[in-house]
């Protein structure tokens, strides 16, 4: 059973590492071989898996097969179970309660559903299993296993139908099976439903899959394929249900935009029609199942995607696509293909390896970056194996006729019905022209830079009528860029003020940007105080955490990765993506989220058929408190959703009129809430958000306005602030150049963000709610930033609204009492900025104390220290000790000078300290009995040898840096500890 969120734990977090693979006959002939050969495959992926405390408790093992018709004939029998033709019945592998009277409940709801639907309940039978041979905690956890035979009803087609009729039966269930377990946590789950294929799977190691469902030691079980899983559970609670395969998919990988991908898909629901499922779409909405893990709910779109009428190749396509934007040797019509379909859908990004089968092909392919692996071979005798790894099956080498691996983004496709391999070029070309993609994208999108022109084209009409002179174009447009006063505010620092900007805001982040390019370099660490803990008014981006890949998840190198990186974004509603037509390629393709004024006023002006925007002001009463920042919010999402019934798809979100009288809403809060409470109402497809907003400058903005929805921004304060210093002299460059400047570091920063999270496509990150709140509460977390990690809770509304005011009392005060702007002091100590530990007091006690060798200067600096308590600086200073009810008995207890074998040194390698210093720390901790850290440059191995004097030059702890030089099994073996760096 999955576990439920308590405390800091949310399952919604859960990620896992796993091995895959699978056999298959390319003709289609079933044999009982092919399952041994599948459980062998499973059995050598056993070291992928992960087993528990309990040894014989796995994370999950199963696998996928073709439904054995010949076995279920022999022993339906003796469950009084008459079987129709093949193809003429369906079976579920259902996890039921053990307890009986609950078990008894859920059978005769599945038996109701089945009826109302119009088909057949044959009859169920008993999965047999062995207990004996598993885990005490899967015996705990253990489902009861039985599977359900369903006939097809005189009404409902043979084929696909019958697996719509199926796939209808099972969505009423899982939305019965939520009612359920609200009120009884003993909810049921079908591993499978299908005509075609069933899952065996559980909380196993791979060893104990036929010694547990002895279904699969009968010789009369056969299939032509078999998809095997090993799960290891990276930061997850393992569980019946979270083993895979699921019903379509074996997936070893991570997603890591699930958030935006779940809110897409559960926005587009709304106005999902199709002809397939005609009258009954309402029934198998949601189409994701909430209480699924990643790889649960990508089966859930691919399932649903492919019933829907898309093949399977098709849809893989479209969910990851490889990388098209960049890649000047394809195809146009199939890059033409994916343009289209990037309009209607965000790709599902992250390391993945994936195959995933209807019972009569099977597709496998990588993501776009190819970070998980996936090997196969072709034998002469008509078998394709593939897996995560080489030699899962032994093979007599003369039996094979081809090895190979599958490469980011491509594609292998094994179809049993034709009996042949496809390859990647011709899948591809035939679903690329299977519409005029290219025609359709040519005469509906439009670039950017068409509406620009056309802008500049129409200001300039009335001046060109009344002048006989007539510029060229490309000189007039220069001229107008460059003018002075272009991105010119008036009140320049009261607006500065009204938005936070401070003197450090501007030297250290904006002017570097414009002037190189590029962000600012500056020194890890930082000792001022969270957000939440800072007695400085706050930006609400303050607030956000960016997270990063881990292990199993590598981040992207963005720079020599260039090739799969995608900025594009789109503005226009969504098309349907069950039924492709010409018009869905109506939108205005931004080459990235940043704009310039004049783009946006472009965008502003556009009267092309099918865009219609409208600008909604942001602003609420100057002064107002937390209940007048809730009404304002509410006012903005109920005037957002009226303007998307009458059909605006473009919404702009402005604070430019913000003034004494008026406040600016956060713009994050603004632009996350309207997404939110779209996604909620269910027209999030409709429209695109843009936020024009005086308050976004630094790249960390960027990404978590991005993250949590817009789809572009126009910083008009940064650019009217860039302008000002070069009128003062303060920055030597152009306007243009400038501001051209600023928006590449924007763009390069926005990349580096998400490429860390291991994401290539801005598209993808958009809405993904990659972040983690530290310090806001869960009522503005659930209304405004839904699903986002909260863990310690924090400040409401109340406390964003007195932010604001202390910024806009700070904007007006008068004249003869208005200082300037703030000096910032947040990356560098000032006497009237953020408070830092270590400050000039605490910096120099310090070196007193060592310069001095003296301990109770160093207890004056200690205690210095301590004082965060006070200060607030750090959620541990906090914290406090209970005392225990019981004593510890002191001989229980180490002595205190035992706590410097808890000491550890920085992770800084000798180039970046010198040799000297590396090594005087490597014996110091060695004589102290702590760790030194080699950093990330390895050791001499001379180090390993002791001194004369029995000291040890040699670190404990050793580094290991992908790509990095001095890795070596000698480092390695000498190693107390490793840590790998991502």
């Amino acid at each position: 059973m999955m576990m439920q969120k308590q405390g800091l734990y949310s399952p919604e977090y859960e990620h896992d590492a796993c091995g895959i693979g699978f056999v298959v006959n390319i003709h289609g002939k079933r044999t009982h071989q092919t399952v041994k050969d599948g459980l062998k495959i499973l059995a050598n992926l056993a070291h992928r898996g992960g087993e528990g405390s309990d040894e014989n408790t796995g994370d999950g093992a199963g696998m996928l097969l073709q439904i054995p018709d010949a076995f279920f004939r022999k022993v339906c029998p003796e469950e009084n179970i008459q079987l129709p033709q093949m193809g003429d019945y369906g079976v579920g592998m259902v996890f039921l309660p053990r307890q009986s009277d609950a078990r008894e409940k859920c059978m005769k709801v599945i038996d109701k559903a089945v009826e109302e639907e119009g088909q057949i309940v044959l009859g169920w039978r008993d999965t047999p299993v062995n207990e004996s041979t598993i885990g005490v905690t899967a015996k705990e956890n253990r489902p009861y296993i039985a599977q359900v035979f369903i006939g097809r009803g005189e009404k409902t087609k043979a084929g696909i139908a019958f697996d719509r009729a199926l796939y209808v039966i099972r969505k009423k269930l899982e939305k019965r099976t939520i009612e359920l377990s609200e009120t009884d946590p003993r909810y049921f789950y079908f591993a499978s439903l299908s005509t075609r294929t069933i899952v065996y799977k559980g909380m196993l190691t791979p060893e104990q899959m036929d010694a547990f469902y002895l279904d699969l030691k009968d010789l009369s079980f056969d299939s032509a394929l078999a998809l095997v899983h090993s799960r290891y559970s990276t930061n997850t609670f393992p569980s019946w249900e979270r083993a895979h395969p699921y019903r379509y998919l074996i997936h070893n990988g991570e997603i890591n935009t699930l958030r935006g991908n779940i809110n897409a898909m559960y926005a587009r629901s709304a106005s999902i029609s199709n002809k397939a499922f005609g009258d009954d779409m309402s029934k198998v909405l949601p189409i994701i199942n909430p209480n699924g893990s990643d790889s649960a709910m990508f089966d859930n779109t691919l399932e649903f995607l492919t019933l829907s009428g898309r093949s399977l190749a098709e849809t893989a396509m479209m969910m990851v696509p490889e990388p098209w934007i960049k890649h000047e040797q394809m195809d146009e019509d199939l890059k033409a293909f994916y343009e289209y379909n990037s309009m209607l859908m965000e790709p599902w990004d992250g390391p993945a390896a994936l195959a995933f089968t209807d019972g009569r092909s099977i597709v496998a392919t990588l993501d776009r970056n190819g970070l998980r692996p996936a090997r196969y071979v072709v034998t002469e005798d008509g078998y394709v194996i593939l897996s995560s790894e080489a030699g899962v099956l032994p093979i007599d080498e003369s039996r094979v006729i081809s090895k190979n691996r599958l490469r980011p983004g491509r594609m292998l496709l094994i179809d049993t019905e034709e009996g042949r391999i496809i390859t990647n070029e011709e899948i591809k070309k035939k679903i690329a022209t299977a519409h005029p993609y290219k025609q359709w994208v040519k005469e509906n999108m439009i670039p950017l830079s068409d509406l620009v022109e056309e802008y500049r084209s129409s200001a300039k009409a009335p001046a060109k009528a009344a002048k006989s002179a007539k510029p060229a174009k490309a000189a007039a447009a220069k001229a107008a860029r460059e003018a002075s006063d272009l991105y010119e505010i008036p009140d320049i620092e009261v607006r500065q003020k009204m938005f936070g900007y401070t003197h450090e805001d501007i030297r250290k982040i904006v002017i570097p940007m414009a002037d190189t390019g590029a962000e600012a370099i500056g020194a890890m660490g930082n000792d001022s105080p969270i957000a939440v803990l800072s007695d400085k008014p706050q930006l609400l981006y303050n607030y956000f955490k960016q997270l990063f890949a881990q292990v199993t998840n590598p981040p992207i190198d963005c720079i020599r990765e260039d090739i799969v990186i995608m900025e594009r974004m789109y503005l226009g509603n969504e098309g349907n993506i069950i039924e492709p037509k010409a018009t869905d390629a109506r939108h205005i393709a931004l080459p990235s989220p940043i704009l310039k004024d004049e783009e946006l006023a472009s965008i502003k002006s556009c009267k092309r058929k099918g865009f219609k925007s409208v600008v909604l002001p942001i602003l609420y009463e100057a002064g107002g408190d937390g209940l007048t920042l809730e009404k304002a919010m509410d006012s903005l999402c109920k005037a957002a959703s009226a303007a998307v019934e009458k059909g605006t798809n473009i919404l702009i979100l402005s604070d430019r009129d913000a003034d004494a009288d008026r406040s600016p809403i956060p713009a994050l809060l603004a632009v996350s809430g309207l997404h939110q409470h779209l996604v909620r109402a269910g027209q999030r497809h409709m429209t695109s958000i843009v936020l024009e907003s005086g308050e976004p400058r630094e790249v960390h903005h960027f990404a978590l306005l991005v993250g949590y929805g817009a789809s572009a921004i126009d910083p008009y304060m940064a650019y009217a602030t860039i302008q000002d210093e070069i009128r003062h002299q303060r920055l030597d460059k152009s306007v243009e150049e400038a501001i051209d400047n600023y928006i590449s570091a924007a763009r390069h920063g926005i990349v580096k963000i998400l490429s860390k999270m291991g994401i290539s496509a801005v598209k993808s990150y958009q809405g993904a709610q990659i972040f983690e709140a530290l310090g806001i509460g869960e009522e503005v977390i659930s209304k405004y930033f839904t699903s986002t990690a909260s863990r310690i809770g924090g400040i409401g509304l109340p406390e964003i609204a007195k932010e604001v005011r202390q910024r806009m009392e700070d904007a007006y005060k008068t004249a003869d009492t208005n200082p300037g702007l703030s000096t910032g002091g947040v990356y560098q100590w000032r006497k009237d900025g953020e408070y830092h530990m270590f400050n000039p007091k605490t910096i120099y006690q310090l070196q007193n104390a060592v310069r001095k060798g003296d301990y109770s200067l160093f207890k004056e600096y200690s205690r210095g220290l301590n004082e965060e308590n006070e200060r607030l600086c750090t959620i541990r200073g906090l914290l406090e000790f209970v005392p225990s009810k019981q004593p510890v008995s002191i001989y229980e207890v180490e002595p205190v000078e035992s706590i410097v074998k808890r000491f550890k040194t920085g992770a800084m390698s000798y180039g970046s300290i010198s040799q000297e210093a590396h090594e005087t720390l490597a014996i110091a901790m060695n004589r102290l009995g702590g760790k030194s850290n080699t950093g990330e440059g390895g050791e001499d191995p001379k180090r390993y040898e002791r001194m004369p004097n029995g000291d040890s030059k040699m670190s404990a702890i050793k580094q290991v840096a992908s790509g990095r030089f001095g890795v070596t099994s000698d480092y390695l073996v000498h190693a107390k500890e490793i840590q790998i760096k991502m």
